[in-house]
């Protein structure tokens, strides 16, 4: 079974406050289990097909998945829940 995406369009005019944006959204949407937030990319409009992670995302050990942002420095963690 496929899966499906929403795209959601902002008037934000710079990558790093439209990941703010998405780090709002997580933090208020995190309990929706139909949303997957670790898969978050950002695109600009006229670009769609250029797509940037948010968040590393890497499996942890115990399921669970990193919560770092993408490219972070150092090894993979869970900063950021609470």
């Amino acid at each position: 079974m496929s899966r499906w995406i929403i795209h959601l369009p902002t008037t934000l005019t710079s990558r790093e406050t439209a990941a703010g944006l998405a780090a709002v959204l997580k933090t208020s949407l995190d309990h929706v289990d139909a949303i997957d937030f670790g898969e978050t990319t950002l695109s600009e409009e006229d670009a769609q097909h250029l797509r940037h992670r948010v968040w590393c995302d890497t499996r942890l050990p115990g399921g669970r998945r990193c919560r770092l942002g993408d490219r972070h420095p150092g090894p993979c963690g869970t900063a950021g829940e609470g």
